[in-house]
């Protein structure tokens, strides 16, 4: 079996540009209704204090040096009302304008934590980020001392992510590997809410934790209910460790058995002698070939 090459386009220029902003031609206008909102209003401190840390996305230049605004419109006029000329912009080779705002990944949370720690390091003041973000200043402290005590390949899992920020709190009460199991849990239910990390905590045995002689508090579950989820947390474990290692060869062996299904009702002879003596078993072969052909498309 051999690989296909897969040609993946980038629909965005590597290189962030400096362009004018009046050659810049926002889709929609302002109105007082939006520069009236909090938004609007965190943008602009935002810009005023730190300054832009989301480029512009525009379309190519047209034949008169002009490019559409396909993200950031807010952001846009908050710098058009303070005057500025220029604007940071990545240009997008997408045609699909209208579109574009749903291919945006907003910021992930250890990002944001990537972004307030250089922000610091570079002599920002945690107040003023504060003032820019709308955050309380010990908000920003925790943000920026968010990864502290947090394993690294947990981070890995999790740096993409908008995660609650407190989910750390709890990573942070687990060893570094059941840590790691932890976002591993997350990721593969796409569960990346404050009480689904609680409940792993719950189901974490004492010896797995930071402090083992310190008794699990969780509001609303009492002792016997932790021992019960520690039991049945483990064996969901094993049961997904298992079915992990063995899911490669279970997919491959579906798909050769269903092309080989394809090929045998395709066959006239085959497929009629099926209909009229064994009709349950040939629909059942059409449903196994009907499923595994949308899952390959």
């Amino acid at each position: 079996m051999r690989d296909a090459a897969i040609d993946v386009r980038i629909s965005f220029e590597r290189e962030v540009l400096l362009l004018p902003i009046a050659a810049i031609l926002p889709l929609r206008p302002i109105t007082k209704r939006m520069t009236d909102t909090r938004r609007y209003g965190r943008i602009a401190t935002s810009i005023g204090e730190i300054g832009v840390i989301e480029p512009l996305v525009v379309t190519k230049a047209d034949k008169d040096g002009r490019h559409m605004l396909l993200d950031g419109h807010l952001r846009l006029h908050a710098l058009q009302s303070r005057g500025e000329e220029t604007a940071s912009c990545i240009v997008s080779d997408d045609d699909e304008a209208f579109t574009y705002n749903k291919r945006v990944n907003r910021l992930a949370t250890v990002q944001e934590h990537y972004m307030i720690a250089r922000a610091i390091d570079r002599g920002v003041p945690a107040a003023m980020i504060a003032a820019a973000l709308g955050l309380d200043e010990k908000v920003v402290i925790r943000r920026r001392n968010l990864l502290d005590g947090i394993a690294a390949d947990a981070v890995e899992i999790l740096k993409d992510r908008s995660v609650n920020p407190q989910i750390f709190d709890t990573l942070r009460r687990m060893k570094e590997y059941r840590q790691v199991e932890t976002a591993e849990l997350m990721a593969s239910m796409n569960n990346f809410t404050l009480s689904y990390a609680k409940a792993i905590l719950a189901a974490t045995r004492q010896n797995d934790l930071v402090k083992p002689d310190r008794p699990k508090v969780i509001a609303g579950v009492t002792t016997e209910q932790m021992a019960r989820m520690e039991r049945e947390l483990e064996k969901l474990s094993q049961d997904y460790r298992g079915i992990e290692a063995t899911f490669g060869d279970d997919v491959l062996q579906l798909v050769l058995a269903s092309r080989y299904l394809g090929r045998l009702i395709d066959n006239g002879n085959v497929a009629a002698y099926l209909e009229s003596r064994h009709p349950e078993i040939v629909g059942e072969f059409r449903t196994i070939v009907a499923a595994t052909s949308l899952d390959a498309s």
